[in-house]
């Protein structure tokens, strides 16, 4: 089946996603900018989740663009990734407005666990669909960095009940590895066209 429905209906959870997590952001009561204090770790919480979730799309947008359509198991592995995504704007006002402690961290860090394996579930199941000589799965490779991020994860969960600080600084550092852009899909689909 053509992958336009699936790709529509992403992207329009996602938005929703965001639009939840950013209505969770309260103005202050006051008009100063001492009033702002309060709501740091909320804000740093909605940035990190935002990235995430950024990170995501693109990703998702730049897998699908390797495939020519989908079949049942990929309409629900997509649905299985869509769940734990929506879950990131409860685990994101849960942490900020918990100042970033033990249990909401490391909620956060089964959520992002979570998301990357539905992820890799996905792509797996993509991979399969398309076949092994397909661009997907040349463009795909042994993706190093899925795998690192799950063990990045499975620390930082563990870390959050002894030093919260250092799964938060964790999660960002996820989230800088996936924010440089990989250009596996691209180049691929780049070679094919000059084929």
């Amino acid at each position: 089946m053509n992958k336009g429905r699936l790709e529509a209906f992403s992207d329009g959870v996602i938005a929703i996603i965001i639009t939840i997590m950013v209505l969770e952001l309260k103005t202050p009561h006051g008009n100063t900018l001492a009033d702002l204090k309060p709501l740091i770790p909320v804000a740093l919480s909605y940035v990190l989740s935002f990235v995430y979730v950024g990170i995501y799309w693109n990703n998702h947008h730049h897998m699908l663009h390797a495939v020519r359509q989908v079949r049942g198991a990929a309409l629900w592995a997509n649905l299985h990734l869509l769940f734990w995504l929506s879950i990131i704007p409860f685990v994101t006002s849960w942490m900020g407005e918990n100042q970033f402690s033990e249990w909401p961290v490391a909620l956060y860090g089964v959520i992002m666990l979570m998301s990357a394996i539905a992820y890799s579930i996905l792509a797996a199941i993509l991979v399969k669909q398309a076949g092994p000589e397909s661009t997907l799965a040349r463009a795909m490779g042994h993706d190093w960095k899925g795998k690192i991020s799950i063990v990045i994860y499975l620390v930082s969960i563990a870390l959050a009940f002894l030093q919260p600080a250092i799964s938060l600084c964790l999660y960002a550092l996820v989230a800088v590895i996936w924010f440089i852009p990989d250009t596996r899909i691209e180049r691929v689909l780049i070679d094919e066209h000059k084929e």
